[in-house]
């Protein structure tokens, strides 16, 4: 019964673009077409999943009254000039409560200064490469109104370097796109490299475009200096183009990258060829627990599908949402500056599919920027591309996770 009701919200929300009076309006933004669509589409069918179930149940309850969340939903396209004019007519409306949601880094960058001024309070998900955050600790912004709830850059970029040194690999090719979200990848995976005081050298660093489908001169590049795996940064369906040319040109060595290297746009064009691809991830589509379970059993009724395209964005939409929900609740308010010093302070730990959220974050300083950064080390884990899913890379780190949600 609750499914079905929630699959008539969920139409319903879809059909109905007119607000009641007492609501609690939030934004999804992100690309929800294009080549980022997988990200962008699954982070907002999480989070309506998620605001289907809050106002299926008792909504939230401001003042003795119960409030139901109304979603307000832009596509960006991934288009940077869209993603500003998006932020600049929703920081406008007097009554939005927030926004959740962006993947591209440019995005972020062209647009979030509009709700920085207005202090719109934002959580970016599922993605959003480091100069998102860093823009504001460079510019020691004292009071910040953005936060973000992914698996930053540092944790991803930490995790490929130290699975391709656990491997005991001495040279490495690192390819990376153009946009900023690559760029920023390959500098922290440089870092990394550096920080981690491994053997590792990097005998190749080559860029491809948006859009390129032939990666035949980059691969060449790598395979004649003797690279014994790829070490790669992007978002879009090209990461394909990799994992097939590799295969065409018989380069048996590992391919390791950013969590994009989950999305389904990667694992239905690499095909076989994608099969090992490894990559760090926030969620692996599994039912290892009961939450989880429901959560991949309701998604796929909801949407009528039997994968999620991208579950790591999904879950992250889903989790952010009941996360902005709590801080609605004890903010006891739909201002949203009342509701940033919430999610700062938050009280009561919030129950997700991830995790459960213990005050995942903290009064921004400029000097920390993990105080608006929700995820930590241990709350990532390595996924494995096989046979048209991903899995586990490692067991040990399903059993560590089943054994932390029965704690």
């Amino acid at each position: 019964m609750k499914k079905t009701l929630i699959t008539i919200l969920l139409m319903s929300m879809t059909a109905a673009p007119a607000f009641a009076a007492d609501t609690i309006k939030i934004a999804i933004t992100g690309p929800f077409s294009g080549g980022s669509a997988p990200m962008g589409a699954s982070m907002r069918d999480g989070a309506k999943l998620a605001i289907a179930e809050i106002n299926a149940g008792e909504g939230i309850i401001l003042g003795g009254k119960k409030m139901q969340i109304e979603a307000i939903e832009r596509d960006d396209e991934a288009k940077n000039d869209r993603g500003a004019l998006i932020a600049l007519e929703l920081a406008s409306m007097e009554d939005l409560s927030g926004v959740i949601g962006t993947v591209n880094t440019g995005v972020v960058l062209a647009g979030d200064k509009h709700f920085q001024e207005k202090g719109i309070t934002k959580i970016i998900t599922p993605a959003a490469g480091s100069a998102s955050m860093t823009q504001w600790s460079k510019a020691g912004v004292p009071d910040l109104s953005i936060f973000r709830f992914a698996a930053h850059d540092g944790i991803q970029s930490e995790m490929v370097v130290e699975e391709a040194i656990n491997r005991n690999l001495t040279k490495v090719a690192i390819m990376y796109d153009s946009t900023n979200y690559g760029v920023s990848g390959r500098d922290d995976m440089m870092e990394q490299i550096k920080k981690q005081g491994s053997k590792l050298e990097v005998v190749a660093s080559e860029k491809f475009n948006i859009g390129d489908k032939d990666m035949t001169a980059q691969l060449l590049k790598a395979k004649s200096v003797g690279a014994q795996a790829v070490l790669i940064w992007g978002i879009g369906p090209e990461l394909a183009a990799f994992a097939n040319g590799m295969a065409k040109m018989d380069m048996k060595i590992p391919l390791i990258g950013g969590w994009p290297l989950s999305m389904s746009n990667f694992i239905d064009n690499a095909g076989k060829n994608g099969n090992g691809t490894l990559m760090p991830q926030t969620f692996i589509e599994e039912a290892i627990t009961p939450k989880a379970k429901s959560f991949i059993d309701s998604y796929h009724k909801a949407y009528s599908v039997d994968r999620i395209p991208s579950p790591v964005s999904a879950a992250q939409g889903y989790d952010a949402v009941y996360i902005f929900a709590a801080a609605v609740k004890q903010a006891q308010s739909t201002d949203t500056k009342k509701i940033k010093e919430a999610l700062e302070n938050l009280q009561d730990p919030v129950a997700g599919v991830i995790a459960t959220w213990k005050q995942p974050f903290s009064k921004w300083d400029p000097a920390k920027e993990e105080t608006h950064e929700a995820f930590r080390r241990e709350q990532v884990v390595m996924g494995m591309v096989q046979d048209g899913r991903v899995v586990f890379a490692n067991d040990l780190e399903r059993q560590r996770l089943i054994k932390k949600s029965s704690n």
